[in-house]
Parts: C-alpha cells; sequence; structure tokens
C-alpha cells in the first residue's frame, strides 16, 4: 500500500511521502473476466506428512522425533515417532509452522468458504538455518511454543475481520476488533478508489508509534480504527507479534510500509521470487505456499512497476482452494471473502491471475 506521514501533530495537514496508491486501485474489467471452474490444489509439500523430496537427510532423537531437510525452499522439517510433521522451518525465514489442534476460520457475512487447518504459524525469535535445532534459543522457543494455544498469525489475522470483537490492552488502547480499510474518498467511486489508502497500524490504535529509527509515527483521527493491506499487515506481525517495522520503505530496518517495500525487501525467504509484474509473470508453483506466507499482487496499471497489494495467506478452504486475507476497500476491511474478486490463488480468478510473488519472514 502507499506509504505515509511521518511525524507531525494530530490537526495538521496531511504529510503524503508521494508513493502512489495502491489496492484501492481495483480493475473492474479484469474482475469480469474470472473464470469459473477453478481446479482443486492438493496438501502443501511436506505438510501432508510424507517424504517427497528424494534424498532427503533424516536425523532421528532419542524421543524418535526425526529431522529432514528438503529444498525448494530449503528447509528443515520435523516429524513425530509416527512419522507425522510436526513442524517446519525454512531457511532464512522467522515463520514457523507448527501442528496443533484443528480449527475454522470462516467470515459469513463475505463468503461460504471455510478454512479448517492444524497448521498454527508462530515468528521464533531469529531466522531459522541448518542446524538451528541444536541451538539453544530455538530449543526454548520450541518448549514453550510446542504445544501452546496462544494465539498465532493466524488467529490474529481473524481478529480484524468483520464482526470481530474488541479487544483493549491495559491502557485502555483497542488494539484489535473489527477493522476499516480507510475512509470514504471524496473523489472515488464503487468499483475505483472508494476509501483512501495509506492508514497505517497506528491509525488504527489512534496512539503514536515511535521506530527504531527515530520516527513518531501519528496517527490521524479521520483514519481511527483503519488498515490497509500493509497497514494490515505490519500490525499482525509487527504491533501484535513484534516483528521488527520500518517507519517507510526507505528508513530503519524490518518489514517495509508499503506492499512493494516488502516484495522487493531483502527480508525473510521469496518463496515465489519477483520475475516481473506483467500476465506473463504470474509464478506457477503456489503449491510451495504455506500458511502465514505473505503474497503479493499487481492490480492496477496506474502504479507502473509497483507491485499494489499485499495479503497473507490462511491456508486451503474445505473444497481444497488455497484462500489469502487481505485488507480492501470493497468489504471496508480484512477479509477472506468474494466481493470484488473470490480470495483464491489458485485457478484464474482475479487475485490468482495477479499474483506476482510470494514471501515467507
Amino acid at each position: 500500500m502507499a506509504g505515509k506521514k511521518k511525524s507531525r501533530p494530530v490537526l495538521s495537514g496531511l504529510v503524503v511521502l508521494g508513493l502512489v496508491a495502491t489496492s484501492g486501485y481495483l480493475t473492474v474489467e479484469l474482475r469480469k473476466q474470472e473464470e469459473k471452474g477453478v481446479p482443486e490444489i492438493t496438501n502443501v509439500g511436506v505438510l501432508d506428512g510424507s517424504d517427497r523430496a528424494g534424498g532427503a537427510t533424516k536425523t532421528r532423537d532419542k524421543g524418535g522425533e526425526s529431522w529432514s531437510r528438503l529444498e525448494n525452499p530449503a528447509r528443515s522439517v520435523l516429524r513425530g515417532s509416527d512419522g507425522q510433521v510436526k513442524a517446519v522451518f525454512t531457511d532464512g525465514a522467522r515463520t514457523a509452522t507448527l501442528t496443533g489442534p484443528a480449527r475454522t476460520f470462516t467470515e459469513p457475512s463475505s463468503t461460504s468458504s471455510k478454512v479448517s487447518t492444524t497448521d498454527w504459524v508462530r515468528l521464533m525469535p531469529e531466522p531459522w538455518k541448518k542446524g538451528a535445532d541444536k541451538e539453544k534459543w530455538f530449543k526454548d522457543w520450541y518448549a514453550e511454543y510446542e504445544s501452546s494455544k496462544e494465539d498465532d498469525l493466524l488467529a490474529i489475522s481473524f481478529q480484524y475481520v468483520a464482526g470481530a470483537k474488541q479487544k483493549k490492552d491495559e491502557q485502555g488502547t483497542v488494539y484489535a476488533g473489527d477493522a476499516n480499510f480507510g475512509p470514504l474518498n471524496a473523489n472515488g467511486a464503487e468499483g475505483g478508489d472508494l476509501r483512501l489508502e495509506q492508514s497505517d497500524f497506528y491509525d488504527y490504535l489512534g496512539v503514536q508509534y515511535p521506530f527504531r529509527d527515530g520516527v513518531i509515527g501519528q496517527p490521524e483521527t479521520a483514519r481511527a480504527r483503519s488498515i490497509d493491506c500493509s497497514g494490515y499487515m505490519r500490525m499482525v506481525f509487527g504491533y501484535r507479534a513484534r516483528y521488527p517495522l520500518m517507519s517507510s520503505d526507505a528508513s530503519g530496518d524490518g518489514l517495509p510500509r508499503t506492499a512493494n517495500g516488502m516484495a522487493r525487501s531483502k527480508q525473510g525467504a521469496d518463496i515465489l521470487p519477483l520475475t516481473g509484474i506483467s500476465p506473463k509473470d504470474r509464478p506457477t508453483g503456489i503449491d510451495q505456499l504455506q500458511p502465514g506466507d505473505l503474497v503479493f499482487f499487481k492490480l492496477d496499471t496506474r502504479t507502473k512497476q509497483r507491485l499494489d497489494h499485499v495479503g497473507m495467506v490462511l491456508g486451503y478452504d474445505t473444497e481444497g482452494h488455497l484462500l489469502f486475507v487481505s485488507s480492501r476497500e470493497e468489504v471496508n476491511g480484512p477479509t477472506i471473502g468474494d466481493v470484488g474478486g473470490v480470495s483464491r490463488l489458485d485457478g484464474n480468478g482475479y487475485y490468482a491471475k495477479t499474483l506476482r510473488s510470494a514471501k515467507r519472514l
């Protein structure tokens, strides 16, 4: 999403960083071309409990658990004594996929799709690398979260969809609950630019946020309870899960402000590398995606070379389609819904055809 203001009084004029507007520019004609009969996708690689990569190396510990190394992307897989996957750790990424109790995510106000999953996605204190299973930081972290029911990234993401209940911290700040995309655009209309972008996570919170580079994020009253697509990801990964955040695309270290900045940053592991922005650059290997991965889209020609939308993979729905969640203007906030284009990454729907890359933070 487009970046925005840095430090300024709340009642002063907007200080726009000159970044072009992004995910609100949704091309109506492309949506009209959505094709029905989207083919189903099978389960993701190692997550079905089988070793599909030839020559995978295995080590077994005293408790009967075993580790194996797989490629594309390079990752370590932990299996229990029964051979079933317990966790997946990707080289260069801090997000880990752990197997836990089954959950179902639904958004009946916008879609009949339901995602039932045993995947729990959590943020590790350090990026994964081969052999990290022997390091103290990982042993301590895994011991704490192996069987934890604490909210993970998937649960956190759903705390902002339509109808989500408000949650307050000890200071009385609302940090979760039904979120808007942004305020109405006086120059917009249905089907294009209806709502203003540039609402970051601190706009939703309504509090100042001190970034590590010294910039103070100043919330705007008109954007209260609002988060655009990249602001939503910064809320989930950054403010809630404590992944480092940049104050813009150019200042600080961590997760950049915009979808384009995130996609082109060196953070995490590129699961579907960005090769270009044209329709011919649509990636084909979506079976490599896991819940928690960031997915990036090219929706509007007006943003030129910039990617202009970002979401997070949620998982497979009960019909076998891979769904993602993102904040969109059509439903005024985070959704896995069908308004303005179904949230599927497989097939030939609006978002599937505009997908350009994916990253595992």
